[in-house]
């Protein structure tokens, strides 16, 4: 498989279609929106000059990955020949069944389609195609090009074959692949969230401040970054819908979101892509400030 679709150019499609380039795939960007296509490829570029900085990659590898890419506003066209079909849309479940139902469509018959869904059911996707042995969930996490691991979901009809060629792909990516079963939050989100959860019923509760919080975890659980200011990098928007999965998925009220979650989503205050939520990141992530409405 050397032919790759990546649908959706935000920070998960730009960053998986970067990985896969680099690697040295043909890869079709695809989003509707042409400016946000043009963002996308600027953003790889950059990320590239920061590899080059490093002197992990050389001007010809930042040439020949740009080169391997093409973007496309037009799905039908940007799949036409592609062994591999990743959806990287919004974590919203209408719009990836819509998604995946056009792609079943428009798609050769033996094309592989993925999800980077970090919550969704994986066979509830694939039901509304009509090759359900060959979805599956290629979670990456983000940033993409710097992460390691790649969660590899089955659903429940994702045959053995396909299973075993996204595996290896992903090895293949210089990734560490991880099988995974098909139930809310997987993995990573099914212990992760909760975890972000807690901290903000803590914040919510006022056992403690923001910086305490995020610095009780740093510096006694041995965190590279904070519950709180993780969570304003996923995006508030992005937890609430994955707590929401894990709530009506289990139905169990310890997945239930915290009142506040909801108040500050609802408000606007979604991270560091709104530029406030548990911090303001109006200064760039190494200038964080506790927001306003937290300061003591």
């Amino acid at each position: 498989m050397k032919n790759i679709a990546v649908i959706g150019s935000g920070t998960m499609g730009n960053g998986i279609a970067h990985v896969f380039a680099q690697t040295g795939y043909k890869v079709s960007l695809i989003d509707i929106s042409a400016p946000a296509l043009e963002k996308a490829i600027a953003t790889i570029s950059k990320n590239l000059d920061r590899q080059i900085a490093k002197e992990k990659i050389t001007e010809a590898d930042k040439k020949s990955t740009l080169d391997n890419i093409t973007s496309f506003t037009d799905m039908k066209k940007g799949v036409k020949g592609c062994d591999l079909v990743v959806e990287a849309a919004t974590e919203n479940v209408d719009l990836k069944l819509k998604i995946f139902k056009d792609l079943d469509e428009a798609c050769d018959a033996n094309t592989i389609l993925a999800t980077n869904t970090s919550s969704i059911s994986i066979t509830k996707i694939a039901a509304v195609t009509k090759r359900a042995d060959k979805v599956i969930g290629m979670h990456f996490m983000n940033p993409v090009p710097v992460m390691k691991l790649v969660e590899v979901i089955r659903g429940y009809n994702t045959s053995n074959e396909v299973t075993e060629k996204i595996m290896s792909m992903s090895k293949d990516l210089g990734k560490v692949p991880v099988e995974v079963n098909d139930y809310p939050g997987f993995v990573a989100n099914r212990i992760l969230m909760p975890m972000i959860n807690e901290a903000i019923y803590s914040l919510y509760e006022s056992v403690a401040g923001v910086e305490e919080i995020d610095t009780v975890m740093k510096l006694g659980m041995a965190h590279p970054m904070g519950p709180l200011q993780l969570a304003d990098f996923i995006g508030l928007d992005v937890c609430l819908s994955i707590l929401n999965v894990l709530y009506e998925g289990f139905g169990n009220p310890k997945y239930a979101p915290c009142p506040l979650l909801v108040n500050m989503v609802e408000a606007g205050h979604k991270g560091v892509k709104s530029g406030s939520g548990f911090y303001s990141w109006g200064h760039g992530t190494k200038d964080l400030i506790v927001a306003d409405q937290f300061k003591k």
